[in-house]
């Protein structure tokens, strides 16, 4: 009796599908830019291109405007830098923010009472989980969306809610070149509805809906200060690209948000208590991994106000 099974034939490929096995690119400088050392602090890498741990650092003192510029140019390297051990005040986060610029006002978290506005508070429980796990860069839905964000974790779960950043300069450049020409000068329509709408009265968002209209940024934005290209969709609050029909662009966006998904473009942080991260959200995505209820989980962000994206 024959092997051969013909009733279920062995495809020698699948056609329509984008799966990607083998080396990919995976650069963590621009091109032309050298590695450099680092003199005012140790570096321990998390991963080749993204994340890498800071030490040697005491951020309750001062920061020198020396170790200012380093450190700007380890975030730039690295999209997302990490501290532990630091024992700091929301005052001491908030000063050290400020360092790269002006801070931002969320419109849709509210104050706690003897808290600054420009701090919000993530205080996850028995009685509301954590629900940012969806990749996303903070606030596209603005105009100017945030530069970076600096993230203190006041207590931390047992065991669970680590987070996760992507690299999406490395998924521009893994993208087919068909992709890379057909995504090349579209933009695309951001709004904050689909993402806080639940948080509103009907009254409420006809107001915000006002004060925060849908805005035009590029699929592809220029980072600013590397000159790297980025993808810049995300499934929080991008709706649509401009220009495609509906179902087009859809099927476009989808393909584009599971960039992120992709392991060799990620870190995965672990907590602990008086961990800190601070992210140049222009060059990445995150996701805050929900799986710690009900245990108690919280953290106070402060974010700097950033750019157009161009």
């Amino acid at each position: 009796m024959s092997n051969v099974n013909t009733r279920y034939p062995r495809p020698l490929k699948f056609e329509n599908r984008d799966d990607h096995v083998g080396p990919r690119i995976l650069r963590r400088l621009p091109e032309g830019v050298e590695e450099q050392p680092y003199t005012l602090f140790e570096v321990k890498p998390l991963s080749p291109i993204i994340g890498a741990e800071i030490s040697g650092i005491d951020l309750r003192t001062p920061v020198t405007p020396e170790l200012q510029t380093e450190l700007n140019r380890a975030l730039l390297e690295w999209k997302v830098l990490f501290f532990r051990n630091q024992n700091i005040t929301s005052e001491q986060q908030q000063a050290f923010a400020r360092l790269w610029g002006e801070l931002e006002v969320h419109p849709f978290y509210p104050v706690e009472k003897g808290q600054s506005k420009e701090v919000v508070r993530f205080a996850r429980n028995h009685k509301q989980g954590g629900y940012e796990n969806i990749w996303h860069a903070d606030v596209t839905f603005r105009i100017n969306p945030a530069k970076a964000a600096v993230l203190r974790l006041i207590e931390a779960p047992p065991i669970g809610g680590d987070t996760l950043w992507a690299d999406m300069a490395a998924a521009y450049d893994n993208l087919p070149d068909e992709i890379k020409e057909r995504i090349d000068g579209l933009t695309a329509i951001h709004d904050f509805t689909p993402a806080f709408s639940h948080l509103l009265t009907p009254e409420e968002l006809a107001i915000k809906q006002q004060e925060f209209p849908p805005v035009e940024h590029p699929v592809v934005r220029t980072h600013p200060e590397t000159g790297r290209k980025t993808l810049f969709v995300n499934p929080s609050f991008t709706t649509q690209i401009v220009g495609l029909e509906p179902e087009e662009s859809e099927q476009l966006l989808q393909y584009l948000f599971r960039q992120a998904h992709v392991p060799e473009y990620q870190v995965r942080f672990h907590w602990e208590k008086d961990s800190i991260a601070f992210w140049d959200n222009r060059a990445t995505q995150h996701y805050a991994v929900s799986d710690y209820y009900p245990h108690p989980r919280k953290a106070e962000r402060v974010a700097i106000v950033g750019d157009r994206p161009f």
